[in-house]
């Protein structure tokens, strides 16, 4: 069915059903506004937004409100119901002067008079400042920025650039909102390791196994929007890393990532996820330098790799651990054999196996998820296993 200009297409779920209050104060950086509103709706919020007067300079209400699709509230005349029931407000651009009278308890305009009644109810709030690099490191202005961090709300600077602190881009400050949001009442600890690995043949070359992190970045991306803790240990990845995610270490040999899964498990970790494809082999003695070119056929040894879920196996037992297993050339049901074996010898909860010969065929389903009863349920969709993971998450002992 063909959209409305009006519609978007879905990317989730995560604020479903909640209302999100977006001020738009007069940085020129407001001009992003009809972007940030329907990245909102993509993840499927309820819109209120505030305009106060110097943005309307900047963008009238009447885009804001088509990108919305909501009633633009622009002073006290306006029907300001809709401020009763809030499950967040975000500022965005947040100026000086807005930070200043948030501080202050000012009220001139019905933003400051909902940043009052959230302050008070504990709404989480999300500032994102805009502005030029001395005015942002002037020390009124961190002093500000203190003040409202110590109320309890939040500030999301963005990078510098051309001499400014810019705003984020709005997935970014939408996948920190909805963080935000759910983290207050379901947040798990959760490392996922993503990507592929390498072992070097010479200083140059390496063999690799195929991965392009798409997966596992799908996986982490979708838990930090819940709510949760996440840390990466990724590996070598052909798809760009999501840039709110809060911790991702980068670790692209097989022996690096178990080391680092490691140092990881001396925390309290609640769940593990293994997406990573972990070479099964790796060069027995690579060569230092490089192997120079024209030698004719060109031979080394390859010898068996730790098995990291193994070898993780004692460190996490108090965890839910979720494996991952890609298979080539094998019958389903050999599939589901195999994954319940891993289950068993590692003491996983779960395994998610696929084929590779099924991954681009959409009358195939996407993966299988077997439990610890060798039981396999269908994964029809990359959203159908979002879900089951979500699911294993909230149900875990």
């Amino acid at each position: 069915m063909a959209l409305r200009d009006t519609d978007v297409e879905g990317k989730g779920k995560s604020l479903q059903g909640k209302k999100i209050l977006l001020g738009v104060t007069g940085g020129i950086a407001s001009v992003d506004t009809v972007r940030l509103c329907r990245e909102f709706r993509r993840y499927g919020a309820e819109l209120t937004v505030i305009m106060t007067p110097s943005a309307q300079k900047i963008i009238t209400p009447l885009a804001v409100k088509w990108a919305a699709q909501c009633d633009v509230i622009t002073d006290f005349d306006s029907d300001l119901e809709a401020l009763n029931h809030m499950d967040a407000i975000v500022v965005a651009p947040a100026t000086r002067h807005i930070l200043a009278s948030t501080v202050h308890g000012f009220q001139h305009g019905p933003l400051l008079m909902a940043l009052s009644v959230a302050r008070n109810r504990q709404t989480p709030a999300i500032f994102v400042p805009s502005m030029h690099e001395d005015l942002a490191e002037e020390p009124v202005t961190r002093e500000l920025c203190e003040r409202i961090i110590s109320d309890g709300a939040h500030i999301l600077w963005g990078s510098l650039d051309e001499g400014k602190r810019k705003t984020p881009s709005h997935e970014a400050i939408v996948a920190h909102t909805s963080h935000l949001v759910h983290s207050a009442s379901t947040s798990a600890s959760v490392v996922i390791t993503l990507g592929a690995t390498k072992s070097h043949i010479d200083d140059i070359r390496y063999v690799a196994n195929t991965s392009t992190g798409s997966t596992g970045w799908g996986i982490a991306d979708m838990l930090y929007r819940y709510g949760h803790d996440v840390s990466c240990v990724v590996g070598l990845t052909t798809q760009p890393q999501p840039s709110w995610l809060p911790l991702c270490i980068h670790a692209p040999t097989p022996e690096k990532m178990l080391n680092e899964c490691i140092a990881l498990s001396n925390d309290s970790i609640d769940v593990w996820i293994h997406t990573a494809a972990v070479l099964d082999y790796v060069v027995k003695e690579p060569v230092e330098g490089k192997i120079a070119s024209q030698q004719g056929v060109l031979e080394f040894q390859l010898q068996e790799s730790l098995k990291h879920i193994h070898e993780l196996r004692d460190r996490c037992k108090d965890a839910l651990r979720i494996g991952f297993k890609l298979e080539s050339g094998i019958k389903q049901k050999d599939l589901v054999y195999r994954a319940h074996a891993q289950i068993q010898h590692s003491e996983m909860n779960a395994v998610i196996a696929n084929r590779l010969e099924d991954l681009n065929q959409r009358e195939k389903p996407r993966a299988y998820l077997v439990d610890e009863q060798g039981v396999d349920f269908a994964l029809q969709t990359i959203d159908e296993m979002h879900e089951a993971i979500r699911t294993l998450i909230d149900n875990r002992g």
